[in-house]
């Protein structure tokens, strides 16, 4: 079962239990998978659905630090809980190690050297971890085997 379907009957059953909160999430979930496929006349696969999935808990992410300076708990906590019911759909995340070990590995492939190089690793990195890891700790990593 494709992940797209997965998450049909996610909704599907969290209409039958009358969970509103992960109703609401799973809804928001399929109205931007619905709009990148309408905008780009597009099917979407596993992999653009992980995409959509790790912008979407982003942006929870951000609107977290942003309600957690304006000490807005009610909302911090609604957010919090829309970026568990996503995460439930991203792939197990790779550790901080493997991350590393991952970047090495790619910084000796392409020969790179110093920070000048780091959008040449960054696109390779980009390409062979999107949706294992999170970017910005990716970033990290590339800049500590960089410098």
């Amino acid at each position: 079962m494709s992940l797209k379907d997965q998450i049909t009957e996610d909704m599907k059953t969290a209409m039958r239990a009358k969970d509103s909160g992960r109703l609401g999430t799973i809804r928001l979930l399929q109205a931007a998978m619905k709009q990148k496929e309408v905008d780009e006349r597009i099917t979407l696969d596993d992999a653009a659905v992980v995409a959509i999935i790790d912008k979407l808990v982003k942006q929870r992410k951000d609107s977290i630090d942003a309600f957690t300076k304006a000490e807005r708990q009610d909302l911090v906590d609604q957010e919090k809980a829309e970026m568990l019911v996503l995460q439930a759909y991203l792939p197990a995340r790779l550790s901080a190690e493997e991350v590393a070990t991952e970047v090495k590995a790619i910084v000796v492939e392409l020969g790179a050297s110093g920070p000048g190089d780091m959008g040449k690793v960054m696109g390779a990195v980009k390409t062979r971890l999107a949706g294992k890891a999170d970017m910005g700790a990716v970033s990290a990593a590339v800049k500590a085997a960089l410098g």
